[in-house]
C-alpha cells in the first residue's frame, strides 16, 4: 500500500481491566510521535463517541498526564457495549461513521476491546473496504477473559490473574484463624473460559489457594461438587472453593441462571451471586459456617497489584498496532506469541485476521483441567506464571495512587 496521511481514531469498548488505559497510550503516545497521522482523536465511551461525533483531541493533554495511563485502570476514554448490526441489514451506523470519518479525515482506526469489540472492528473494515474508503482498521487486544482466539494471552488477564492468585492467598490466611472450620468460596468472573478461575490455583501451587477449582470447560455437577466440598472439610476442617462464575449444567444453563435475568449490550447474561448460592446450599448440606466472597469488579481495576509484564506488553500491542497501520498493514488484531530464549520468557507481536478473532472463543484446554474436574494441571501454571512477573513503580501522592487526569478536549 501507498503512504497514507491521515488521522486516527482510538476508542476503547468493553469491560475495563487494569492495563487497558497501557494499550491506549501506546497508540496515542507512538501515532502523536508519527508524521503519518495528523491528528489524534480519542473516541468517548467507543464507537459512540464516533457516532456521536464526541472525539477528543488528545494533542491537548498533558504529555505527563497521558503516561500516567500506564498506571491507570479503566477506561479513561469511556467505553461502552454496542452491538452493531450487519451492515447488509441496516448501515444507518456504517454510513454515520463514515461521515465522521470523512469530516475528520480519519485514515486509521484503532479499537481496543475483546471479542465483541473485535466484531465491531471487523465490520467496520469490511464496510470501508466495500465502499472504497481507504481507512486502515486495526484491532488492538483487551480481556481479562484471555479468551480471544489466536493470541497466546491478552491485555489485562495477566494482572487480573495475579489479583486473584494474590487475594486467594490472603484469604487463606484469614479463613483458617479460628478453631472453628469454614468453607469459602470465591466467585471470580469468567463466562464461558475459565481462565480467570483457573488462576486461584497459582495461589494453591504457593501452599496457600483453594483446595478445590471449578471452570466453565466442563459440567458442572452439583452432588459432585458437594461431595467434593465435604471430602475436603472433613480432611482439614476447612475447605476453600474457587468458582467461574460461568459454570454451567450439562444442560447448559448456568448454576447462577436462576438468581439474574439481566443481560448486558450483547444480550449476554449478567452473571453474579453464585457465591450465596453455593453457600446456601453448602450450609445445608453440611451444615457448617460458609462465607461468599465475590471478587466482581475488584478483579479488575485492582491496578496496585498490576503484572509490570501486563503493563510493558499491553503498551507493546498498542505501539504495534499504529506502526503496522502506517507501514500498510490493515483488518487485523495484533496478537502475542510466546516464546523461551535461554530459559527465559520472551513475548513477540504477531497479526491476526480480524475475521478469525471476531466472536470466536478461546476456552482453557481441557488436558490442563485435572481428571477429576475440580483444579488445573501444573501446565496452566506454568503458563501463566510468567505473565504475572514484575512490580510496577506505580505513581504514588500522599501513599494512594496517583492516577491520570485527561482534561478531554472535545475535537473542532
Amino acid at each position: 500500500m501507498s503512504e497514507l496521511k491521515g488521522a486516527c481514531i482510538v476508542g476503547q469498548s468493553g469491560g475495563p481491566t487494569s492495563v487497558i488505559n497501557a494499550s491506549v497510550y501506546g497508540v496515542i503516545n507512538t501515532a502523536l510521535n508519527n508524521p503519518n497521522i495528523t491528528r489524534v482523536f480519542g473516541a468517548e465511551h467507543g464507537i459512540k463517541g464516533v457516532l456521536n461525533d464526541r472525539l477528543f483531541d488528545m494533542s491537548e493533554e498533558d504529555p505527563a498526564e497521558l503516561e500516567l495511563l500506564k498506571y491507570t485502570p479503566s477506561s479513561a476514554l469511556g467505553s461502552c457495549r454496542y452491538k452493531m448490526k450487519d451492515p447488509d441489514v441496516d448501515d444507518t451506523d456504517y454510513k454515520r461513521i463514515l461521515e465522521i470519518f470523512k469530516k475528520y479525515d480519519v485514515r486509521y482506526f484503532f479499537y481496543n476491546g475483546g471479542n465483541d469489540s473485535m466484531d465491531t472492528c471487523n465490520k467496520i473494515s469490511k464496510y470501508m473496504q466495500k465502499v472504497g474508503y481507504e481507512c486502515r482498521v486495526m484491532g488492538v487486544p483487551k480481556t481479562i477473559d484471555n479468551d480471544l482466539f489466536g493470541t497466546d494471552h491478552c491485555p489485562g488477564f495477566a494482572s487480573a490473574a495475579k489479583y486473584i492468585a494474590t487475594s486467594c492467598m490472603e484469604v487463606y490466611q484469614d479463613a483458617r484463624v479460628y478453631d472453628t472450620g469454614m468453607v469459602c468460596i470465591m466467585e471470580i468472573m469468567g463466562r464461558h473460559a475459565g481462565w480467570l478461575a483457573g488462576s486461584a490455583a497459582v495461589a494453591t501451587a504457593y501452599g496457600a489457594g483453594p483446595d478445590l477449582v471449578y471452570l466453565p470447560e466442563t459440567d458442572f455437577d452439583m452432588e459432585q461438587f458437594l461431595a467434593d466440598v465435604e471430602r475436603v472439610y472433613k480432611e482439614k476442617g476447612n475447605c476453600l472453593v474457587a468458582v467461574s462464575e460461568g459454570i454451567h449444567y450439562a444442560d447448559g444453563s448456568f448454576v447462577s441462571e436462576a438468581k439474574t435475568s439481566a443481560t448486558d449490550g450483547f444480550g449476554h447474561a449478567q452473571l453474579g451471586g453464585l457465591e450465596v448460592l453455593l453457600s446456601e446450599i453448602v450450609k445445608e448440606r453440611l451444615g457448617c459456617k460458609v462465607r461468599g466472597i465475590e471478587l466482581s469488579l475488584l478483579q479488575r481495576c485492582g491496578a496496585h497489584l498490576a503484572s509490570l509484564t501486563d503493563i510493558e506488553e499491553s503498551y507493546m500491542s498498542g505501539k504495534a498496532a499504529v506502526e503496522n497501520a502506517v507501514a500498510g498493514i490493515t483488518d487485523k488484531m495484533v496478537g502475542f506469541e510466546r516464546s523461551y530464549e535461554d530459559g527465559k520468557y520472551v513475548c513477540k507481536t504477531k497479526l491476526l485476521n480480524l475475521t478469525d478473532v471476531a466472536n470466536t472463543e478461546k476456552k482453557v484446554p481441557m488436558e490442563w483441567i485435572n481428571e477429576t474436574h475440580n483444579g488445573v494441571t501444573q501446565e496452566f501454571i506454568d503458563y501463566v506464571l510468567p505473565l504475572i512477573q514484575g512490580e510496577p513503580n506505580l505513581p504514588k501522592q500522599d501513599s494512594l495512587p496517583r492516577f491520570a487526569k485527561l482534561k478531554k478536549v472535545l475535537a473542532k
